[in-house]
């Protein structure tokens, strides 16, 4: 998959200029955390991350697939409380399987706002092996995220693809695509 200059996807469509819910999608240490974090500020939305839920999941004894899925649903109700209050939101998140990824059509769908998939991708695999690399321990391994990647069902549907390996700001794309 490639993405022009700018690292943006040229397919922007325009939304309608209210709440709107956000949903980045992508590997591990791709940048998808940055991006919503940007977005998140850009947009004046909470950014609502599934890691650290999760992670809290996991210190409260929670293993195996359970927390996965219990995080993204518990990602999912703050999402919806969020947007019940007229605010746009932004998940952050793997959104690794289509079940993962129906969450947030249906949370769209109940709150009456348009959903808007971002995925996010890095380009060039020795700079993502970097970027997982230099990052703490508990955000996994690069054969984690080789696993990760080789179980990753392909995203089907509208979408913006965003590469974060082009040099260019995709910010500005972004922001486009949401209006």
């Amino acid at each position: 998959m490639t993405a022009p200059a700018g690292g943006v996807d040229p397919e922007v469509r325009p939304g309608s200029g209210g709440p709107v819910l956000v949903a980045f999608a992508g590997l591990p240490g791709v940048g998808k955390t940055t991006l919503a974090a940007r977005v998140g500020t850009a947009l004046r939305a909470p950014v609502l991350p599934v890691d650290p839920v999760e992670r809290a999941l996991h210190r409260y004894g929670l293993t195996g697939d359970v927390p996965g899925m219990a995080a993204y649903g518990a990602v999912a109700g703050l999402a919806e409380v969020q947007l019940g209050l007229g605010l746009s939101v932004v998940v952050d998140a793997v959104n690794p399987v289509a079940s993962a990824r129906g969450l947030w059509h249906d949370v769209a769908e109940r709150a009456g706002v348009p959903l808007r998939v971002i995925e996010v991708h890095c380009g060039d695999e020795a700079e993502h092996r970097r970027r997982v690399e230099a990052r703490p321990p508990e955000d996994g391994t690069w054969e984690q995220t080789l696993r990760r990647r080789a179980e990753y069902e392909p995203l089907i549907g509208p979408r913006l693809v965003v590469d974060t390996a082009v040099a260019a700001d995709p910010l500005p794309g972004i922001l486009a695509y949401l209006r």
